[in-house]
C-alpha cells in the first residue's frame, strides 16, 4: 500500500508541474491514519498528503479555502485528487511552536520571544473562531458540524474506555455515566456559535521565517471559544507555567473582545469545564496510542497531562455538582502506577542494553517506541567456535582478552559508541526517558555480551544517565 501512495503522489506531483519527482521521503505525523511525503523536484519541495478518509479530506480542503480567503496564515492547496485520497500543499518545513520553544526554553527559559509568539498565536486563533467563523459552511465539517452532546460523548467515552480502564482507575461506570449528562448539559450552555479548532495545539503551529502558520484543522467545527484556548494553554508537554498560563488567557480575552462582545466573568464560567473536557480527551488519546498501542512519545505525554489535571481542580470547583467524575481526577491524580510515570518523566534519560541470541529472536520492545538501534555483533570474530571459550561467556576474563585485542572489535566499538553517543545527547535535549541498544550474536553468550557490557561500562560514566543491562540469554541483569 506505501509504495501504491507513493506511486500515485509522482503521478499527482508530475500532473501539477509538468516535470517528474526527483525525490520522495516520509515526513513523521501524527498518531493518525494520514500520510505525509516531502517531494522535491524542478519546484521548491512540497508535501503530498495521502488520507484513507475522503470526508475528512473534503473538510480539510475547504476549510483551507475558507480560511486563505480570509488571509489566514494556513498551507495553500495545490492540487488534490479525491478519488485517490491525496492533495499537495505548501511545505512549511519541519519547525513547530513547540519544537522552536523547547530549544529556547532549555537555554532561556519562557523568555519573551516565546511568549510574544504565543501571543501571536492566540491573536490568529481569535480571527479563525470569530472572523473566519461567522460565514463558515459548517456543513462541510468532519465529522460533526458542531462540537455537541454527541461529540463531547464520545470524547468522555474515550478518556472512559481508553484511559481510565487501561490505567486500571476505578468507578461507578452508572454514577460516571450520569455525571457524564450533567457535564455535557452545563458545557452546551455556553455559546458555541463560533469556529472550533479541535486541535489547537504548538505541534501544529509552524515557524517559517519568524511567521505562525497553521495545520491539521480538518477535525473543525463550530463550538464553544473556551475549548481552543485550553488546547494551547494545556498543551501537555509545553508545560507552560500556570503564572503564564492565566497571562496569555487575560491576553487572548482582550483580543478577543476587539471582535465581539465577551464578557469575561461568563467566559471563566464555562473555561475550567471546557479545559476539562479536552483535558480528557487527550488522556483518551495518550492512553490509546500511549497504553494500549505501547507509543512512548504518547506515554510521556501522560505526568503532563495528570500535572496539569491537578493544577485545574486546585483552581477551583465546578459549579455543578459530578460526584463521580471528581472521584475519578482525584483517582488519576493519587493512582500509584501514574505516580511512577510522572517519577520516571522527570528522572531523565535510561539507556536499555540488552544482548541476545539471533536463535532465539529479536527481543519485543519493552519501551514502547521501537526506536534506538540494533546491532549485529556476528560480523565480529567468534572466540565460541574454539573450545577453550565454548563454556564461557563475554563477561568472562578469557573471552573479553580475546575480543578486547581485535581490530576489528575496537573499531566496531569507536563507531557504535559515537552513534549512541549522539542519540544519548539529541535524547536529553529533547527530554526523551528511554533508549534501546540491543546487541545480537548467533547465541548471545559470547559477542553481543561483551559488546553490551563495554558500551553499558562507557554510559555508565556519564552523570545522571541510567543504564539498564540485561543479557537476555544468561537469564542475567549486570
Amino acid at each position: 500500500m506505501y509504495s501504491n501512495i507513493q506511486h500515485d503522489l509522482r503521478r499527482l506531483y508530475q500532473e501539477w508541474c509538468g516535470r517528474p519527482a526527483e525525490q520522495m521521503c516520509p515526513v513523521s505525523a501524527d498518531g493518525s491514519s494520514r500520510k505525509y511525503f516531502r517531494i522535491m523536484g524542478s519546484q521548491p519541495p512540497v508535501i503530498g498528503a495521502f488520507n484513507p478518509n475522503r470526508k475528512e479530506n473534503i473538510a480539510f480542503l475547504k476549510l483551507s479555502d475558507h480560511f486563505r480567503a480570509y488571509n489566514l496564515p494556513v498551507p495553500e492547496i495545490y492540487v488534490a485528487d479525491l478519488d485517490h485520497n491525496i492533495y499537495l500543499e505548501e511545505d512549511l518545513g519541519d519547525a513547530t511552536l513547540f519544537s522552536w520553544g523547547t530549544a529556547i526554553r532549555q537555554t532561556k527559559g519562557f523568555s519573551e520571544p516565546l511568549i510574544r509568539a504565543y501571543e501571536q498565536a492566540l491573536k490568529i486563533l481569535v480571527r479563525f473562531q470569530i472572523v473566519a467563523g461567522r460565514d463558515l459552511d459548517y456543513g462541510v465539517c468532519y465529522p460533526h458540524s458542531c462540537f455537541g452532546q454527541q461529540s463531547i460523548r464520545w470524547d468522555l467515552n474515550y478518556f472512559k474506555y481508553h484511559f481510565l480502564k487501561l490505567a486500571q482507575i476505578p468507578f461507578d461506570e452508572q454514577a460516571l455515566e450520569n455525571d457524564f449528562g450533567r457535564f455535557i448539559e452545563f458545557l452546551m450552555q455556553a455559546d458555541c456559535n463560533y469556529f472550533l479548532y479541535r486541535d489547537f495545539q504548538s505541534r501544529n503551529i509552524m515557524l517559517v521565517q519568524d511567521q505562525l502558520y497553521f495545520i491539521d484543522y480538518q477535525g473543525g467545527r463550530k463550538g464553544a471559544l473556551q475549548y481552543d484556548v485550553a488546547s494551547l494553554l494545556l498543551d501537555a508537554k509545553a508545560d507552560l507555567s500556570w503564572p503564564l498560563r492565566e497571562q496569555l488567557l487575560n491576553y487572548y480575552l482582550k483580543e478577543a473582545n476587539c471582535l465581539t462582545s465577551l464578557p469575561e466573568e461568563i467566559f471563566l464560567h464555562y473555561y475550567q469545564a471546557y479545559a476539562l473536557v479536552r483535558l480528557m480527551q487527550a488522556f483518551g488519546a495518550y492512553g490509546y496510542r500511549g497504553l494500549y498501542e505501547g507509543k512512548a512519545y504518547f506515554v510521556r505525554s501522560i505526568p503532563y497531562a495528570l500535572n496539569s489535571l491537578e493544577g485545574l481542580l486546585a483552581r477551583g470547583q465546578l459549579p455543578i455538582k459530578i460526584p463521580e467524575l471528581t472521584e475519578v481526577w482525584k483517582r488519576l491524580i493519587q493512582s500509584d502506577s501514574l505516580h511512577q510515570l510522572r517519577q520516571k518523566s522527570a528522572s531523565g534519560l535510561t539507556v536499555h542494553i540488552q544482548s541476545f541470541s539471533y536463535k532465539k529472536g529479536q527481543p519485543r520492545d519493552r519501551v514502547g517506541h521501537g526506536g534506538g538501534f540494533v546491532f549485529d555483533c556476528r560480523i565480529l570474530p567468534n572466540p565460541g567456535r574454539f573450545t577453550t571459550y565454548a563454556h564461557l561467556t563475554g563477561q568472562d576474563l578469557e573471552v573479553i582478552r580475546f575480543l578486547e585485542h581485535d581490530l576489528e572489535v575496537q573499531q566496531f566499538l569507536r563507531r557504535i559508541a559515537e552513534l549512541v553517543e549522539h542519540a544519548v545527547t539529541h535524547h536529553r535535549r529533547r527530554d526523551f526517558t528511554d533508549l534501546t541498544v540491543l546487541f545480537g550474536c548467533t547465541g548471545g553468550q559470547h559477542r553481543s555480551v561483551f559488546c553490551a557490557e563495554r558500551l553499558a561500562a562507557l554510559l555508565k560514566s556519564q552523570r545522571g544517565l541510567r543504564v539498564n543491562l540485561q543479557h537476555r540469554e544468561l537469564k542475567g541483569t549486570a
